[in-house]
């Protein structure tokens, strides 16, 4: 006979005495364990990065302020948060001729300050995550240990702890905490904290009566230890610049967004066309109403976005950055746009960069092929070449164009001349540009094998005079283009200008008509030339010195 004895069943663990118990204290321990070390780690972070065309470094902080530290010759400035996280920009070096210069590049920037927002915002909250995610790795680690060493070790490690060892090394370990803290110290955080409060000044009241203060900057605050008479001259200064462009631009962005321009059909596509902006972000949100008021959903830069191409311009970035970084881009970069910091910079923000000699699919479908100037230009009237001369590029891109698979639909350059001999071949729809400030075309082009094409220069975006068109302001004329695509293919386009008066000109559209023939169906020529235009000349190649930045 058999007898069976039924096996007791295993208790499940959260039934066991204690278990619940011990799986909060393990919990309780991580999260104040993760959100100590996160909160140190977070207030002990900083990064570097460029701001207002200045490196700098940006330290989070938990005043409810973004305190801005220029340096010794101009006082530091805060503005108040609707958060609880500050932050601290420590301004470095710039490139700069004069500080009155600089003030009103301030004044400029803060004028239009979304894109550097965005950036220190996005900084911020990166070092934020990183000490959080840190903090979370590091409040584990007690958790993890106390599981290893198993209830008999950590049994014996408690005895231990109660001897007058345990307790002369935990004595010393918190000993060489506090010495390391120096909570006593008189030059700690919380002291110069609360010496610095009795410092700051009201904008408003540093000013006076005499500088009326637009309502955006009633909460600026001034630091008062190191202002002068000059100091007062320069804010007062910037104040004016401020007030002047940013009523001009949001005025002029206000009236955009309501142009009448042409609407797209439902099987179009339209491209905003910018170039030449030439560190002028007043215009960016203006260009982005011109955009949206046109149904745009993408848009090329035709390059010289910059006047040097040095970092400290990363500010017109990231505000074309800010403007247009919801929609398809694509960029090329322009002669002023010198090195590689533009191209690079904008790549990372995620612009599509043409120009690996590929053919490549852009908006609605139209094929794009698209080269950076190989011509580098400063703020004075020289010109390098670098590399390949202008005309082995040229040769280059009439190749690459003329043996791709596919009609290239668009060529994206700074200067259109490098569309010259695609165009001259017949391998190009429609040759697009910049660089020389002022509007060219549309013109066809009846190529060598009986296909049409167009080149179009559009003015500068910018409203650039010379190199830099930073100001209240454009200097001259501003002009963005809407291009519209069909079939994947250009068929038409249409300017619109904004006058340094703050007027709008709006151009008729004009669509793009490919027809083969360069006579009627009467036997008479059409306006279709054989040849491709000579493009105006830039006023950097006129006789006499000038100021390279009149071009593009």
């Amino acid at each position: 006979m058999t007898v069976s004895v039924a096996a007791s069943p295993r208790r499940r663990w959260w039934r066991r005495p204690g278990a619940v118990v011990a799986v909060a204290l393990a919990v309780a321990t991580w999260a104040v364990v993760a959100a100590v070390v996160a909160v140190v780690l977070f207030l002990g972070s900083s990064r570097e990065t460029v701001v207002a065309g200045h490196d700098a470094v940006v330290r989070p902080t938990f005043d409810p302020y973004a305190v801005i530290r220029p340096g010794a010759l101009l006082p530091d400035v805060r503005v108040p948060l609707d958060s609880r996280v500050g932050v601290d920009l420590e301004l470095g070096k710039t490139e700069v001729t004069s500080t009155d210069e600089l003030v009103q590049r301030y004044a400029f920037i803060a004028s239009q300050p979304e894109g550097q927002v965005e950036k220190v915002t996005g900084l911020v909250t990166d070092m934020a995550l990183s000490a959080a995610l840190r903090g979370a790795v590091v409040g584990a680690v007690p958790v993890a240990l106390w599981l290893l060493l198993g209830p008999v070790r950590r049994r014996q490690l408690l005895r231990g702890v109660a001897s007058w060892r345990g307790v002369a090394v935990v004595a010393a370990g918190a000993t060489a905490v506090v010495l390391l803290v120096q909570p006593w110290d008189p030059d700690a955080a919380t002291t110069a904290q609360a010496q610095e409060e009795d410092t700051w000044q009201g904008l408003g009241d540093f000013l006076g009566d005499a500088v009326p203060l637009p309502a955006e900057a009633q909460a600026v605050e001034i630091r008062q230890d190191v202002v002068t008479a000059q100091t007062r001259r320069l804010v007062e200064s910037a104040i004016s610049t401020y007030d002047t462009s940013l009523e001009f631009y949001s005025a002029a962005a206000e009236e955009a967004a309501e142009l009448e321009v042409r609407q797209p059909e439902e099987d179009e596509t339209v491209v905003v066309l910018v170039s030449d902006r030439h560190d002028n972000i007043g215009m960016d949100p203006v260009a982005r109403a011109i955009a949206d008021a046109g149904g745009a959903t993408a848009v090329f830069d035709a390059g010289d976005d910059t006047s040097t191409g040095q970092p400290w311009e990363a500010f017109s970035l990231d505000s074309l950055q800010s403007a247009f970084g919801d929609l398809e881009r694509y960029s090329i970069t322009g002669n002023h746009d010198n090195g590689d910091f533009v191209g690079d910079y904008l790549a990372d923000a995620g612009w599509e960069r043409p120009v690996d000699g590929e053919v490549v699919e852009g908006p609605g479908g139209a094929t794009l092929l698209g080269v950076d100037d190989p011509r580098s230009s400063g703020l004075g009237n020289w010109r390098d070449e670098t590399g390949l001369s202008f005309g082995e590029v040229r040769d280059l891109v009439t190749e690459a164009a003329c043996e791709a698979d596919e009609r290239v639909a668009t060529l994206l350059v700074h200067d259109a001349a490098l569309g010259r001999d695609a165009l001259a071949q017949g391998c190009v729809d429609l040759v697009v540009g910049g660089h020389i400030h002022v509007r060219s075309g549309p013109t066809a082009v009846e190529g060598a094998n009986g296909e049409v094409g167009y080149t179009y220069t559009s003015g500068t975006t910018g409203g650039a005079a010379y190199a830099i068109a930073v100001g209240s302001k454009p200097r001259r004329p501003a002009e963005t283009t809407l291009l519209t695509y069909r079939d994947g293919r250009p068929v038409g386009l249409q300017w619109v200008v904004l006058q340094t008066n703050g007027r709008f000109d709006v151009g008729e559209y004009v669509e793009l008509d490919y027809a083969p023939t360069t006579t009627g169906a009467d036997g008479e020529p059409t306006d279709v030339p054989t040849e491709v235009p000579e493009q105006p000349a830039a006023p950097e190649d006129t006789a006499g010195p000038t100021d390279d930045g009149a071009t593009g």
